[in-house]
């Protein structure tokens, strides 16, 4: 049972290209599947969250946050009486324009597609999930219903101007109302993603010994949450009081968004999901105080973690790699593989071709970039 203002298949906007409705799977649970099916899902098991893929067995991916995203929010859209299988869609779907090393590799391309239209990873998954996953006989894309590219496009608020190319391009063709906020799903994907990272950054850190638990006591929300473990288990080994405390945390952030959304629907009573994209304003939040907490966590991470001095160390190697790589391209074309040679061939113009080259390079993994360096710069 969903309620009112939830997306439902049965009146979906549908997709650009008319296809047979199946009888055992709803449109949005279809969209689901072809995004784990897709190629660049997949390819995100070997695309750096905050350590490079190479250095560590335990430490999250790309694939991994976005399965532990895609948990979250099934369970934020349960409590909201939201469409589950929509909003499980967009949190698997959100990271797939992700270059490889993460944040790291998204800087370097953002500033050498600069003279040719920029990069952005939440544009580049409408470009991956619309054109550039080529499986279907009929179409280019994963042909997603209207409500799944919505979530993608604008799970984080209106786009605004400038919007970015990848998406403005599609958007002429199917409109994807770019000023309004998203649907209620789409929402709770995007705050899933806030509540995974924030939750486990902090223990993907311990792992690394970035920082201690001793470091975190002074963290409003994560110092409580390792002192009650304390208090209840004296002398419990570190990984466990790792972990209790950190569940702790996660489910502190959970129930906060659950409260604060449900009470904001509830405020506004919408009859309908659009209702909550012109509302105009996020319907699915954290608190003020407990949004005011993260952000000294959030602080915290950046300093002890993000830019700590083996972090930085890397992620000036892997910028090499990326600086190195996309002027090979441009100059010689031919290092591409053979099934981008006929986009080469169709291109006008050096815009035309750089968007090739920042397409091919932003959907390596971080081992094949490292690799396809050796082989080509040494």
């Amino acid at each position: 049972m969903v309620a009112s203002y939830a997306c439902s298949p049965a009146t979906t906007r549908g997709r650009l290209f008319g296809e047979e409705e199946s009888e055992f799977r709803s449109g949005f649970q279809r969209d689901r599947d072809r995004i784990i099916h897709s190629s660049a899902f997949r390819r995100l098991k070997h695309k750096t969250q905050v350590f490079v893929e190479h250095e560590g067995d335990y430490f999250r991916t790309r694939l991994t946050h976005s399965i532990e995203v895609a948990q979250v929010a099934r369970t934020i859209a349960g409590a909201l009486d939201l469409n589950p299988e929509l909003t499980e869609a967009v949190a698997l779907a959100h990271d797939l324009g992700h270059t490889p090393f993460g944040h790291t590799g998204e800087d370097a391309l953002s500033i050498l597609m600069a003279p040719y239209g920029g990069f952005d990873h939440n544009a580049q998954a409408i470009q991956i999930v619309t054109s550039l996953e080529r499986h279907y006989a009929e179409w280019d894309g994963l042909n997603l219903t209207w409500e799944t590219l919505e979530g993608i496009a604008k799970h984080n608020g209106p786009v605004v101007d400038p919007v970015p190319y990848a998406l403005s391009d599609y958007n002429a063709v199917h409109d994807l109302e770019l000023h309004t906020h998203a649907s209620a799903e789409a929402q709770s994907a995007a705050l899933s993603d806030d509540i995974a990272y924030n939750h486990h950054d902090i223990h993907d850190g311990l792992r690394a010994e970035l920082f201690s638990t001793d470091d975190l006591l002074g963290l409003p929300i994560v110092g409580d949450c390792f002192r009650k473990v304390d208090a209840k288990y004296p002398g419990l080994d570190k990984y466990r009081r790792h972990h209790e405390a950190l569940r702790r945390f996660f489910g502190i952030l959970v129930e906060d968004v659950i409260g604060v959304s449900r009470a904001n629907l509830a405020d506004l009573d919408p009859k309908t999901c659009a209702d909550v994209r012109g509302a105009g304003r996020m319907m699915v939040q954290f608190s003020p105080d407990l949004w005011a907490d993260l952000k000294v966590v959030r602080k915290f991470l950046f300093s002890q973690m993000y830019r700590a001095p083996s972090v930085v160390k890397m992620r000036a190697e892997v910028t090499q790699v990326v600086e190195d790589l996309f002027p090979l391209f441009m100059s010689d074309p031919s290092h591409l593989p053979k099934q981008w040679r006929k986009d080469v061939a169709a291109a006008n113009g050096e815009t035309a071709l750089a968007r090739i080259v920042s397409d091919y390079i932003s959907g390596m993994t971080d081992r094949f970039a490292i690799e396809t360096h050796a082989r080509l710069v040494g």
